[in-house]
């Protein structure tokens, strides 16, 4: 069976600040780094939203500037949350940038239906990874995107609030910069990367749902509910076999 194996190559987009260095893995651009939200107390917007959306298959995910909301692409139509008092706003604005993220553009998928024994994050992520390898992807050495869509029985996320209050950036004060949500029995559309490669870049180094696993998280994950109404990062999740995996369907590109 042919493999996929990664190219890395490197771009420059230009940015709110200037040029900005842009990363590729496979099918997927990526910029900036989560951790350096931490290591470096930096939040301002690297990469403009029009940089990741706007075109047929466009897919992606970032957290908006300034810690204050969280991207994510659809079908190259951007969804952009924040958290307003109570509740939360969305737009689809293409004004603004996010501190990191990762993008990509494929319009050919494979669909997979999601067994009834995958219920958990930890289950999901080990059915991407065999689902992935027994098509070719060499989930080693390369980042790729897929899709989720169907009915989910819950769904644990977030978004990104800054509560920091101008303060030095500690892990525990952006694990506090989050207003947390549950959705239950939605039919919704997920975004997602797959990387081992990238942990703290654009995979999340923490993620609750993989405590006492023995690997690391190798997911990043949005949910857009199918009602256009909500949308933000996945942070847990339980499934009952209403899913359908999609995963790049053409050869990696070059």
């Amino acid at each position: 069976m042919q493999k996929f194996i990664s190219v890395i190559a490197f771009m420059t987009l230009s940015a709110c600040s200037g040029s900005l260095l842009v990363n590729n893995n496979g099918w997927v651009e990526y910029a900036g780094r989560q951790g350096d939200i931490v290591v470096r107390n930096n939040i301002e917007g690297l990469i403009p939203i029009t940089a990741m959306s706007g075109r047929n298959g466009a897919f992606g995910v970032g957290a908006y500037q300034g810690l204050d909301g969280e991207i994510t692409i659809f079908e190259g139509k951007p969804y952009v949350t924040h958290v307003r008092g109570e509740s939360f706003t969305m737009t689809h604005s293409t004004e603004g940038a996010a501190i990191f993220g990762a993008w990509t553009q494929n319009s050919a998928w494979r669909d997979e239906p999601v067994p009834a024994d995958v219920n958990t994050y930890a289950e999901l992520q080990r059915f991407i990874r065999t689902q992935a390898a027994a098509v070719g992807i060499d989930t080693r050495t390369t980042a790729f995107p897929f899709l989720l869509s169907g009915r989910a029985r819950e769904l644990q996320w977030h978004i990104n609030i800054n509560r920091t209050a101008g303060q030095e950036i500690t892990r525990e004060s952006f694990q506090a910069s989050k207003d947390n949500y549950i959705m239950q029995n939605e039919e919704v559309d997920i975004v997602g990367f797959y990387s081992e490669l990238h942990n703290g870049v654009f995979i999340g180094t923490y993620a609750p749902a993989m405590a006492g696993e023995p690997e690391q998280n190798a997911l990043h994950l949005h949910l857009v509910s199918r009602d256009r109404q909500s949308a933000g990062h996945i942070d847990d999740l339980r499934f009952e076999g209403q899913m359908t995996l999609r995963l790049p369907e053409a050869p990696e590109p070059n």
